[in-house]
């Protein structure tokens, strides 16, 4: 594997003063050329091999302290493939749309991939032990550090299928799924739409979706539409091939629904997921539908357009937020909360471990890696200075604290299910929210951003069900064939008017904007953890309102848990119970009682 391939992106001292800095991945490697990535290739290599030879065959008759120590040689050598998987990873998002990033990406997965298959038998013979052994192998104290993991393993022990057919599975995924995400990847990040006669990354024209100048909102659209429109024939193949990869995965594996195996991996029960899309259902008319009609008034327009869903109000502010404002504005919201958090948020703006600049070929949206505990997260995100970007790096410096947090764990037990891992980036977002509400004194500013927080509430909670029942359908009417483009778009159509309700208008070219979403590519069912974190943390910041005693010590210690506790574990001591459906209620609740702020001072304003 020839390392010197491509310029590593570059450092956070590189753009001009006051600039959204670009990350450092020195930290890992210095470079896709350091002989460090060779060696530690090398080395696992060689550990995992070793690995093998010492135990393939004999975890059944092994001892406790037999098995703690084959758990820790394991999570050594999966820690090292961490470590050059993320550094892989991480190199791609900074700049997608360069071969050699793409070359240096695809042979690291495919020679982790190759690492990876000395391993495959561990888990899989692990998960052969019947359950009256390895309850009596859990009982002793010598394995009391990997209860939660061999919990946690043993749910996906009914699906679990021979060591031939999940070595063949493992290997193929390489030039499978794995291949199709790329191949979306590097369609997406190379996207161009025409605006204002410039060519710009399509994330301009998203961007531009938020604009006060409704004729720019149009023309951002129109360029959306006419990009998608060109490209659907690809997207639209993707999408019918990885729906019919995960329907072959799941049959094989005997999955009843094509959500269990997400939930599985969430450690959530399906009825519980079912509660919360049925309470979002039920309440898009008191949420969504209520919202936007009062802001289709606001507007001044009979009905909206998809265009319009995110416009700005009228008289709001259109003003910049500097970054160096935004660091301080967050930063502020998590010391006040507590210092613990703030001085981890800080490590994030002090370190060069963010890269915000939004510049071409850079992966779109944000997200925070985890990376491995020995080394530290890394968040990436396209800041251009909107309120909702100042929202965004609260949302990812949430998850990059959790992470610092969850590390403790250890690398196979600090990642926490998708349920939860929202958990404390919602949290952040809601105390930046709070924080910056209540220094504003003026009561037409308030409204918007009252309002603001509502539409980011509903694109969390609504949008994101909305995600679910699409994908839902779209996979049932797969099994039963491919689906044309036609088709999904009329899916996607019927979801989006029942979720946003009579006050938009959608134009037949809004049917092609599910095949941007790469959330459908990559995890499938993914989104309904975004509904999940945000009713759970409503519910959450009630309790903490309500004045819980230690509630701080209480929270930094459900992050410091990472995946060793289950939701209802983790919920208890706040008094709450996600399998309670009144719980969803309460969440729900949050942003109606918003709703009606917002309509309250409407009739004031009105009367006045």
């Amino acid at each position: 594997m020839t390392m010197r391939m491509f310029s590593p992106p570059e450092t956070s001292s590189s753009p001009g003063p006051g600039a959204p800095p670009r990350w450092d991945l020195g930290d890992l490697y210095a470079g896709p050329d350091d002989p460090a990535i060779a060696a530690d290739i090398a080395r696992t290599e060689d550990a995992a091999k070793a690995f093998a030879t010492r135990w393939k065959g004999r975890l059944a008759t092994a001892s406790a302290s037999d098995l703690a120590q084959a758990l820790d040689m394991y999570e050594s050598i999966e820690e090292t493939m961490g470590r050059l998987g993320s550094y892989a990873q991480l190199a791609f998002a900074a700049q997608t749309t360069d071969p050699a990033s793409q070359r240096f990406a695809q042979n690291m997965r495919e020679t982790l991939t190759g690492l990876a298959a000395h391993l495959l038998f561990f888990t899989l013979e692990l998960n052969r032990i019947d359950d009256a052994p390895m309850a009596a192998l859990t009982a002793d104290p010598a394995l009391a550090k990997w209860r939660p993991y061999l919990r946690d393993l043993r749910v996906f022990r009914p699906y679990q299928l021979s060591d031939e057919v999940e070595q063949v599975l493992m290997e193929k995924s390489v030039t499978g799924r794995a291949a199709w995400n790329r191949l979306f990847d590097e369609t997406m990040a190379a996207l161009t739409v025409t605006l204002d006669g410039a060519e710009k990354p399509l994330g301009e024209a998203f961007n531009q979706l938020a604009d006060a100048d409704r004729t720019k909102r149009a023309a951002a659209a129109g360029e959306i539409s006419r990009v998608l429109g060109e490209n659907n024939r690809l997207l639209t193949m993707i999408t019918n091939v990885l729906a019919k990869d995960k329907a072959i995965g799941d049959t094989l594996r005997g999955y009843a629904r094509p959500c269990s195996s997400r939930n599985r991996a969430n450690m959530v029960e399906d009825e519980v997921v079912d509660a919360l899309v049925a309470a979002v259902d039920a309440d898009y008319p008191r949420l969504s539908h209520r919202y936007y009609s009062m802001k289709a008034r606001w507007l001044g327009l009979d009905r909206l357009e998809h265009w319009d869903r995110n416009a700005p109000l009228p008289g709001a502010s259109d003003r910049r937020i500097s970054w160096a404002d935004a660091t301080v504005i967050v930063r502020k919201a998590y010391q006040d909360f507590d210092p613990r958090l703030g001085e981890l948020v800080g490590r994030f703006m002090d370190n060069p471990w963010i890269d915000a600049a939004p510049v071409p070929g850079k992966s779109s949206g944000a997200f925070a890696h985890p990376v491995v505990p020995s080394a530290h997260p890394y968040v990436l995100m396209n800041y251009h200075g909107r309120t909702r970007d100042v929202m965004t790096l609260a949302h990812e410096l949430g998850h990059g604290a959790h992470q610092l947090l969850a590390a403790r764990q250890g690398y196979l037990q600090s990642a926490t299910p998708l349920t939860l891992a929202e958990t404390a980036s919602v949290f952040g977002e809601m105390l930046t929210f709070q924080s910056l509400l209540g220094a504003e004194t003026d009561p037409a500013a308030r409204r918007f951003m009252l309002a603001a927080k509502v539409e980011d509430m509903l694109n969390t909670v609504a949008r994101q069900i909305a995600f679910y029942q699409f994908e839902t359908k779209l996979h049932d009417e797969r099994r039963g064939g491919e689906l044309p483009a036609e088709r999904i778009g009329a899916l996607w159509r019927e979801v989006q008017a029942h979720s946003l309700g009579p006050a938009f208008h959608f134009t037949p070219d809004y049917d092609l904007y599910w095949s941007y979403v790469p959330h459908f590519v990559h995890s499938p069912f993914y989104v309904y953890a975004y509904a999940f974190g945000d009713c759970l943390v409503n519910a959450l910041y009630g309790v903490y309102q309500d004045g819980l005693p230690g509630f701080a010590d209480t929270y930094l210690a459900m992050l410091e848990a990472g995946g060793t506790l289950r939701h209802r574990e983790l919920l208890a001591p706040f008094g709450l119970d996600a399998g309670d459906p009144a719980f969803w209620r309460r969440g729900l609740d949050v942003i109606a009682g918003l709703i009606d702020e917002l309509a309250a001072a409407d009739s004031e304003a009105e009367r006045a």
